[in-house]
């Protein structure tokens, strides 16, 4: 490796606010290279099976990858642990300022690893290497107001939801335009009464001649190709108008399929109301300009794609400003749009059913707006039992089947009923239901009727490769222009996987796996979620519904294909196969055999 990859891990202990600069071993460089890989490996090594996500024995990873700084396009970080929603592995990303400057003040350092529980509300400062634990009079503050407080540096911080352990809680950065926003890792940082991550840094200038190149034909790659010609014209915002016009946009609760008011809230709208992008200096031709930029009451936005999703078609809402400062809400809380959106609509629906005493409806912004107070305040009954997520609070209300879940997560917002092969991919996700695994959704929508063989064998390939990327922690839409998986950029830097990338991909994402088995997650757990079994109201799918037989058949397929049991275990010949068995020293979370599913 180059003399300036990094090969250490800072641990922090905010029990004894201790602070140690570790080798990372050489061998787990090699086989999980950084990002997700490596996360995943300290996570499967530190914790204990059943450690509780909000106990002091958790651990908080802030990982980056050996070529965070020097990529083209946003730069991102990985917060990995064990979510408090899901109860298994977990990995979030955010991208902005924050990677940057962690990147600069990490220095010979891959991430931050954090450990214990502070006696008082407190701040990581990360510089020059090293890092220290400082009390902070910041706790009750929103996300902007606290990454105010420190305008010569960039910071990573929770807001209300997050100090009151919201099981969706996000890690905010950029004052709350980004965000590491499923599964929890905001209350796992509210549990150790962790505020903030200071970072005061600047990424390591890019003077490699290899690595300049290479820099250079990736951006020219992905400016001519066809995700970078959308981000820079649509950015996420666009995705509303793809899922509507297939319907398979999740509205009103998930009883249709399709938006009658999308344009309202899609990119057409957005783009009437923006005052310009994220990233002003861009080139229009060759960077990414970023989200666009609006102005509302509540001030400056940047709108996304999955806020209008969510908060806006999923909640029945049709005003711009409306579906805006809900998102807004969202970010300066830091809470997590989509597991949010899910539990309105779950609330309106169990209010509908006289589950619970309630005036809630959809399109109602105002209601909508007032229980997400309440859920990141835990301050009513019901705010408390949703702030635990849609399962939790179907627990102990009642109407399991009023909104889909997979492993407790709440589903995106692209409805399976108008693209079957999304089933699969939520199902499988190793952190609960999630579109960013895998998303056939567009090739099938474009090549027709799936198979369960195809559907089986895209998600896994799909799953593998966004290991690997999310391993170097490439810009996910970046990455999907890398005709290598980035093997080029490893050998600039000296860093020799154990394998090709793909099977690093495939090695990350078994481990992963075996995590989850380990917390005791079964076939059961990748499951259809009952509310996709009822058949849509409307729309261009109206009278679909997911098959169970069908998906079981797919589920079998994946399985074979990924050389696990009919379970859902990996095997041991998988294990050997992807050395893994460095990590697994426990036969009883491997299967005996291969599914008898054969081969189509």
């Amino acid at each position: 490796m180059t003399p300036d990859t990094p090969d250490r891990l800072l641990r922090v202990d905010l029990s004894t606010r201790t602070v140690e600069s570790v080798p990372v071993p050489e061998a787990w460089l090699r086989r999980y290279v950084g990002g997700k890989g490596l996360g995943a490996r300290y996570l499967y090594e530190e914790l204990e099976a059943g450690v509780d996500p909000l106990g002091p024995s958790n651990a908080l990873l802030f990982m980056l990858g050996p070529l965070s700084g020097r990529l083209p396009g946003e730069s991102r970080y990985a917060a990995v642990t064990k979510s408090p929603l899901t109860g298994g592995f977990l990995d979030s990303y955010a991208g902005g300022s924050f990677p940057d400057a962690l990147v600069g003040a990490l220095g010979p350092n891959a991430g931050l690893l954090v450990t214990g529980r502070a006696d008082e509300p407190v701040r990581v400062v990360v510089e020059d290497g090293a890092a220290t634990v400082e009390p902070t009079d910041a706790w009750g503050e929103d996300t902007v107001e606290t990454a105010a407080a420190h305008p010569d540096a960039s910071v990573a911080c929770i807001g209300p939801a997050g100090e009151r352990e919201v099981a969706y809680a996000t890690i905010a950065s950029d004052e709350g335009d980004h965000h590491a926003g499923r599964g929890g890792a905001g209350a796992v940082m509210g549990s150790k009464r962790l505020k903030a991550v200071v970072a005061r840094g600047e990424p390591p200038a890019l003077e490699d001649e290899r690595l300049t190149a290479l820099r250079e034909a990736a951006a020219e790659r992905y400016r001519d190709d066809e995700t970078g010609r959308w981000l820079r014209a649509s950015e996420t915002v666009e995705s509303v108008d793809f899922a509507n016009e297939v319907g398979a946009l999740s509205t009103r609760g998930w009883a249709d399929g399709r938006f009658e008011d999308a344009d309202a809230i899609g990119v057409g709208a957005v783009r009437e109301r923006a005052t310009g992008r994220e990233n002003e200096s861009a080139d229009a031709d060759t960077d990414d300009p970023g989200g666009f930029r609006v102005e509302t009451d509540e001030g400056d936005y940047v709108p996304r794609g999955a806020a209008s999703m969510s908060l806006g078609a999923g909640l029945g809402i049709d005003e711009f400003d409306a579906v805006a400062e809900l998102g807004q809400t969202c970010d300066r809380l830091g809470v997590d749009l989509i597991s949010a959106g899910s539990s309105i609509a779950w609330a309106i629906k169990a209010a509908d059913a006289a589950l619970i005493e309630r005036s809630l409806d959809f399109g109602d912004p105002d209601g909508a707006r007032r229980l997400l107070e309440e859920i990141a305040a835990r301050e009513t009954p019901l705010g408390d039992a949703l702030a635990d997520g849609v399962d939790a609070a179907a627990e102990r209300f009642g109407g399991d089947d009023l909104a889909p879940t997979v492993k407790a997560m709440e589903l995106p917002a692209y409805d399976p009923r108008g693209a079957q092969s999304m089933a699969l991919a939520y199902a499988t996700s190793d952190r609960g239901a999630c579109h960013r695994r895998a998303r056939p959704i567009e090739r099938e929508v474009f090549d027709g009727e799936w198979s369960p063989d195809r559907t089986a064998e895209t998600v896994v390939a799909e799953q593998d490769r966004r290991s690997v990327l999310w391993c170097l922690i490439v810009d996910d839409f970046v990455g999907e222009a890398f005709d290598d998986l980035g093997a080029a950029w490893l050998d600039a830097v000296g860093l020799e996987p154990l394998g090709d990338l793909a099977t690093v991909g495939e090695r990350v994402w078994n481990l992963t796996r075996l995590f989850n088995v380990r917390e005791g997650v079964t076939r059961s757990d990748d499951a259809l979620p009952s509310p996709l079994r009822e058949p849509l109201e409307s729309g261009p799918n109206a009278g679909e519904a997911v098959d169970r037989e069908r998906f079981e058949a797919t589920l079998d397929r994946y399985y074979r294909k990924r050389g696990w049991g009919p379970d859902g275990r990996p095997t041991r010949a998988t294990v050997e196969r992807l050395d893994l068995a460095e990590a697994v020293d426990d036969d009883s979370l491997l299967a005996s055999s291969t599914s008898s599913v054969p081969e189509e």
